[in-house]
């Protein structure tokens, strides 16, 4: 009875023991586990390059933008009126508006516009009525700073793309940014709707896409992904190209002992490990970081200079520093190192 009491304690310790001995459980390992199984297959040995940091989001102080003030000496004009503005601007001259915060303050701006215009025909002072149309056409053309502060201005999105937190997770239950990509989808259409200046787009649900953001970290492990399989891809084509360029694998074209085994390590590590992963991240890539790009991409007119380097580096897929860029060239160039090495034994994949 001992001994069978002692295996129910112990059993599940050694099963928790041996998970965490799975090199494919977390990225980090399996993808250096895949070069040195690359390195053993072809005979080598396997050769580790560094992985490229990637830069934190620039800090806030440098991607808040000034907004511009008006010059407000209407406000007892409008007392006269009986127009809403006048609330809205004694809002703003509370203590509680001089540090709104950028959501609220992108609020009050498209208020201020509103109103205004509700009060403009009431308004029978022809210089009185002239200066506040100018009000409202400067309000509209700093729009786009209150809109950017409200997007790449918050203090939330930091942790959406921290780099503290590892790597995308491996085999993970369910999709991982399915809530972050509804978020940011809608993100986009209502920054497209205010810049195209339709003002009667709600902003309710930016609030709760702001407290998420605070809650995840999807895009910065996104991002530390995309490096490490970089790094490991290039790793383990070289492997692969210095065969090829090397001894043959096949002589003849006719597979061998070793070719079975190449493509067993093929077929079992990189087909059934190695690209399930890749196609995760490209997933999360196309369902987060590609919808980040186009909500910086059409902002690109008030982007700080400080925001633009990470921005092609980070978000852009095309830029010439992009590291998603990188990530396509290494992986098409690993896939083709893969054909022409199993091609030498007539085993070329996809043929």
């Amino acid at each position: 009875m001992a001994g069978t009491g002692f295996c129910r304690i112990v059993a599940p310790v050694l099963v928790v023991l041996l998970a965490g001995c799975d090199p494919f459980s977390d990225a980090r390992p399996m993808m250096d586990e895949y070069v040195e199984r690359v390195a053993r297959v072809l005979e080598t040995d396997p050769e580790f390059s560094d992985i490229p940091s990637a830069s934190q989001l620039p800090r806030r102080r440098d991607r808040v933008l000034t907004m511009p003030e008006l010059d407000m000496g209407m406000l007892d004009f409008l007392s006269l009126y009986g127009c809403e503005l006048q609330y809205v601007v004694g809002e703003k001259a509370s203590v509680m508006g001089r540090v709104m915060q950028p959501l609220n303050r992108l609020r009050y701006e498209i208020r201020f516009i509103e109103a205004a215009r509700d009060c403009l025909p009431e308004i029978e002072d022809e210089e009185f009525a002239e200066e506040l149309t100018g009000a409202i056409d400067s309000k509209l053309e700093s729009l786009p700073i209150a809109i950017w502060n409200a997007t790449w201005g918050v203090e939330e999105i930091e942790k959406l793309f921290t780099l503290a937190k590892g790597y995308y997770p491996v085999a993970p239950e369910g999709n991982p940014v399915s809530d972050l990509a509804l978020d940011i989808e809608s993100l986009n259409a209502a920054v497209a709707r205010l810049y195209s200046r339709d003002l009667t787009v709600s902003l309710d649900f930016a609030g709760d896409v702001h407290q998420r953001w605070q809650a995840e970290y999807r895009a910065g492990q996104l991002i530390n992904s995309a490096l490490l399989l970089t790094a490991r891809l290039q790793d383990g084509t070289k492997l692969l190209r210095q065969r090829i360029d090397g001894r043959p694998l096949c002589l003849d074209g006719k597979p061998n002992n070793q070719s079975d085994i190449v493509q067993n390590m093929f077929f079992s590590v990189y087909i059934e490990k190695i690209q399930p992963y890749m196609s995760a991240v490209t997933q999360g890539r196309v369902a987060l970081i590609e919808p980040f790009e186009r909500l910086a991409a059409v902002q690109q007119e008030v982007m700080p200079e400080s925001f633009t380097g990470w921005y092609e580096r980070h978000l852009s897929q095309s830029a010439d520093a992009s590291l998603w860029r990188e990530l396509d060239v290494a992986m098409m160039a690993h896939t083709r190192a893969w054909q022409d090495l199993l091609g030498q034994c007539g085993l070329r994949p996809g043929a």
